[in-house]
């Protein structure tokens, strides 16, 4: 039997699905879009165009991601560590860096398109981008501060307060807060790649290369984790399903992801599953930033979770197909 096609594709499936690659709940509201037939045709959907928002709302929540009055010294801003520019979302660095100096245990995630993230974090442990918010605010190696000390610097901005008052009709708080920067969240999404073109209908949008690159990753198992909407982000994965990740290093607290939250053996090294969207731009890979080149990253994710040692050739065509995942940036005020 071929490693990369006829029945290999559908036994990775129910390996993957019994070995620790659970499917998300249904999510709790509709994609942003709310293009529902499009949401759930294909193993991948295209990104709407337009996401429907409201603007002053929108805006609460542009000024208060940019703030670093968020933080206790009034130092990091929640763009600090995911600037929303050419860098996609991300600071580019294995671990971020926090108030005074201090250092995280995992790598920070793009901020793009995370509105379509059925958990948010690594170990999954926020249901809601709102919920979310309150994750950096609180720790000690990131903001280090508290709702009280924030709101208290907030409410004395009598700009911030009255935008909170036109939108939630009372001054900022900690709900406003929260509502606020997950509305600007969601509306950060890049639509139009040449993938989402392509699955429009546009056949000439991606090349020939990027087609076979296509189906090489269904081939070889790869779409069994990385599918809907935002190519990943709707379930949780075991990390080595197929081969250690983890050999020849210590293991942390932070390595043991969903089992941190659940207490679970079997949630033991289980993430949630990464978005390949604009995957070439927001580097370094893993929950632990240790891998650099996307090139290393698909030929670690080949051998652990698949069991699969790809060629060069293979690895190009992986890689041509995933930088066509590519796409617009949103526009943000400075």
């Amino acid at each position: 039997m071929s490693y990369r096609g006829g029945l290999f594709p559908v036994l990775v499936g129910v390996v993957l699905l019994f070995a620790g690659c659970d499917k998300a709940e249904p999510p709790g509201q509709a994609p942003p879009s709310g293009d529902l037939e499009a949401y759930l045709e294909g193993p991948i959907q295209p990104l709407p165009l337009r996401v429907p928002v409201n603007a002053d709302e929108v805006e609460l929540g542009r000024r208060l991601f940019l703030d670093p009055r968020l933080s206790q010294d009034d130092t990091v801003a929640c763009a600090s560590c995911h600037p929303i520019d050419s860098r996609y979302g991300v600071d580019g660095l294995r671990v971020s860096v926090g108030i005074e100096g201090r250092t995280g245990v995992v790598n920070a995630p793009t901020v793009l398109n995370s509105g379509y993230n059925f958990r948010q974090f690594w170990d999954g442990r926020a249901r809601t981008l709102e919920e979310q918010v309150g994750g950096p605010l609180l720790a000690h190696a990131e903001m280090g501060t508290t709702w009280s000390v924030v709101i208290d610097k907030l409410q004395a901005d009598a700009s911030l307060n009255g935008l909170a008052r036109k939108v939630y009709g009372r001054a900022i708080d900690q709900d406003a807060i929260q509502g606020a920067i997950a509305a600007f969240e969601r509306s950060l999404v890049t639509p139009d790649a040449p993938f989402d073109r392509f699955l429009r209908g546009d056949a000439q949008a991606i090349s020939t290369e990027t087609k076979a690159g296509w189906r090489l990753f269904q081939d070889i198992g790869c779409i069994a984790c990385h599918q809907g909407i935002n190519i990943g982000g709707n379930m949780f994965a075991n990390l080595g399903v197929m081969g250690s990740y983890f050999e020849g290093r210590q293991v942390t607290p932070a390595d043991l992801g969903l089992f941190n939250q659940t207490g679970l053996d079997r949630d033991r090294f289980k993430y949630k599953v990464p978005s390949m969207r604009n995957i070439t731009k927001t580097g370094p890979y893993f929950h632990d930033g240790r891998i650099k080149a996307l090139d290393d990253a698909v030929t670690t994710m080949a051998r652990t979770q698949l069991g699969l040692e790809l060629s060069a050739e293979e690895r190009l065509l992986i890689i041509a197909f995933l930088e066509s995942l590519t796409g617009r940036l949103p526009e943000v005020a400075p």
